[in-house]
Protein backbone atom coordinates (compact mmCIF):
# COMPACT_ATOMS: atom_id res chain seq x y z
CA UNK A 1 0.00 0.00 0.00
CA UNK A 2 1.76 3.33 -1.39
CA UNK A 3 0.75 5.99 1.49
CA UNK A 4 2.44 9.66 1.13
CA UNK A 5 0.62 11.50 4.22
CA UNK A 6 -1.41 11.15 7.52
CA UNK A 7 -4.73 12.53 5.59
CA UNK A 8 -7.93 10.92 5.15
CA UNK A 9 -7.18 10.29 0.96
CA UNK A 10 -3.35 9.97 1.42
CA UNK A 11 -2.78 6.30 0.17
CA UNK A 12 -3.30 4.07 -3.13
CA UNK A 13 -6.51 2.02 -0.83
CA UNK A 14 -8.41 5.71 -0.06
CA UNK A 15 -8.07 6.62 -3.59
CA UNK A 16 -9.09 3.16 -5.22
CA UNK A 17 -12.00 3.25 -2.95
CA UNK A 18 -12.94 6.97 -3.40
CA UNK A 19 -12.83 5.70 -7.64
CA UNK A 20 -15.07 3.00 -6.90
CA UNK A 21 -17.86 5.31 -6.25
CA UNK A 22 -17.65 7.14 -9.67
CA UNK A 23 -20.33 6.24 -11.86
CA UNK A 24 -22.57 4.66 -9.01
CA UNK A 25 -26.44 5.46 -7.84
CA UNK A 26 -27.03 7.87 -5.40
CA UNK A 27 -28.01 4.46 -3.39
CA UNK A 28 -25.62 2.92 -4.49
CA UNK A 29 -22.84 5.56 -3.24
CA UNK A 30 -24.50 5.33 0.19
CA UNK A 31 -24.54 1.63 0.55
CA UNK A 32 -20.72 1.88 -0.62
CA UNK A 33 -20.36 4.42 1.77
CA UNK A 34 -22.09 2.21 4.44
CA UNK A 35 -20.35 -1.02 3.48
CA UNK A 36 -17.10 0.46 4.64
CA UNK A 37 -17.97 1.99 7.73
CA UNK A 38 -20.19 -1.03 8.73
CA UNK A 39 -17.27 -3.63 8.10
CA UNK A 40 -15.28 -1.78 11.16
CA UNK A 41 -18.15 -0.77 13.53
CA UNK A 42 -18.60 -5.02 12.76
CA UNK A 43 -15.34 -5.94 13.20
CA UNK A 44 -13.71 -7.74 15.74
CA UNK A 45 -10.81 -6.55 18.56
CA UNK A 46 -8.50 -6.30 15.27
CA UNK A 47 -9.27 -3.98 12.60
CA UNK A 48 -7.91 -4.56 9.10
CA UNK A 49 -5.84 -1.67 7.85
CA UNK A 50 -7.53 -1.81 4.59
CA UNK A 51 -11.01 -1.86 6.03
CA UNK A 52 -9.61 1.01 8.16
CA UNK A 53 -8.38 3.41 5.13
CA UNK A 54 -11.62 2.89 3.62
CA UNK A 55 -13.92 3.70 6.62
CA UNK A 56 -11.56 7.12 7.66
CA UNK A 57 -11.96 8.41 3.70
CA UNK A 58 -15.96 7.01 4.08
CA UNK A 59 -16.00 9.36 7.44
CA UNK A 60 -14.13 11.89 5.56
CA UNK A 61 -16.80 12.06 2.26
CA UNK A 62 -19.97 12.02 5.38
CA UNK A 63 -18.30 15.21 7.52
CA UNK A 64 -17.29 16.87 4.23
CA UNK A 65 -20.84 17.56 3.97
CA UNK A 66 -21.70 18.47 6.86
CA UNK A 67 -22.11 22.61 6.81
CA UNK A 68 -18.95 25.01 8.81
CA UNK A 69 -17.42 21.47 9.55
CA UNK A 70 -13.76 22.58 7.86
CA UNK A 71 -13.68 19.68 6.24
CA UNK A 72 -12.75 20.55 2.88
CA UNK A 73 -12.39 17.28 0.45
CA UNK A 74 -10.17 18.43 -2.24
CA UNK A 75 -11.30 18.06 -5.81
CA UNK A 76 -8.17 15.93 -6.75
CA UNK A 77 -9.41 13.68 -3.88
CA UNK A 78 -13.08 14.13 -4.41
CA UNK A 79 -15.34 11.70 -6.45
CA UNK A 80 -15.70 12.25 -9.37
CA UNK A 81 -19.48 11.72 -9.27
CA UNK A 82 -20.97 14.14 -7.04
CA UNK A 83 -22.17 12.96 -3.28
CA UNK A 84 -25.95 12.80 -2.52
CA UNK A 85 -27.08 14.65 0.46
CA UNK A 86 -25.97 11.87 2.78
CA UNK A 87 -28.35 10.30 5.65
CA UNK A 88 -27.80 11.27 9.18
CA UNK A 89 -27.58 7.13 9.97
CA UNK A 90 -23.95 7.51 8.23
CA UNK A 91 -22.72 10.86 10.38
CA UNK A 92 -23.32 7.90 13.39
CA UNK A 93 -21.66 5.31 11.64
CA UNK A 94 -18.47 7.03 10.99
CA UNK A 95 -18.47 8.40 14.54
CA UNK A 96 -18.39 4.87 15.77
CA UNK A 97 -16.18 3.67 13.04
CA UNK A 98 -13.67 6.29 13.26
CA UNK A 99 -13.61 5.26 17.07
CA UNK A 100 -13.02 1.85 16.41
CA UNK A 101 -9.75 2.58 13.85
CA UNK A 102 -7.81 4.51 16.91
CA UNK A 103 -8.69 1.71 19.39
CA UNK A 104 -6.23 -0.53 20.30
CA UNK A 105 -6.31 -3.62 17.83
CA UNK A 106 -6.46 -1.27 14.78
CA UNK A 107 -3.59 -1.72 12.08
CA UNK A 108 -3.96 1.84 11.38
CA UNK A 109 -2.56 2.95 15.17
CA UNK A 110 0.45 0.74 14.33
CA UNK A 111 3.48 1.29 11.49
CA UNK A 112 3.71 4.99 10.73
CA UNK A 113 7.31 5.81 10.38
CA UNK A 114 7.45 7.79 13.00
CA UNK A 115 5.91 9.09 15.96
CA UNK A 116 4.81 12.64 14.34
CA UNK A 117 3.29 10.61 11.79
CA UNK A 118 1.30 8.40 14.20
CA UNK A 119 0.17 12.25 16.08
CA UNK A 120 -0.45 13.91 12.80
CA UNK A 121 -2.92 10.87 11.52
CA UNK A 122 -4.74 10.81 14.76
CA UNK A 123 -5.07 14.54 14.66
CA UNK A 124 -6.79 14.59 11.27
CA UNK A 125 -9.39 11.73 12.42
CA UNK A 126 -9.59 14.03 15.54
CA UNK A 127 -11.09 16.65 12.99
CA UNK A 128 -13.25 14.40 10.83
CA UNK A 129 -14.92 13.60 14.96
CA UNK A 130 -15.36 16.86 15.56
CA UNK A 131 -16.96 18.07 12.15
CA UNK A 132 -19.37 14.85 12.86
CA UNK A 133 -20.28 15.88 16.41
CA UNK A 134 -20.75 19.44 15.39
CA UNK A 135 -23.31 18.27 12.56
CA UNK A 136 -25.26 15.85 16.18
CA UNK A 137 -25.06 19.47 17.78
CA UNK A 138 -26.59 21.44 14.80
CA UNK A 139 -29.14 18.95 13.85
CA UNK A 140 -28.87 19.37 10.60
CA UNK A 141 -26.39 18.86 7.53
CA UNK A 142 -25.43 21.38 4.96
Amino acid sequence: MGTWGTGPFDSDLAADFVDELEGLTPEQIIDTLQGSLQRVVDSDARIDGGDGVEAVAAAALVAGQVSGSGIVIDPDDAPKTELPQLPLFLHVLARQALRRVTEDGSELTQGWVDDNAAIAWRQEVQLILDALDMHDHTGHAS
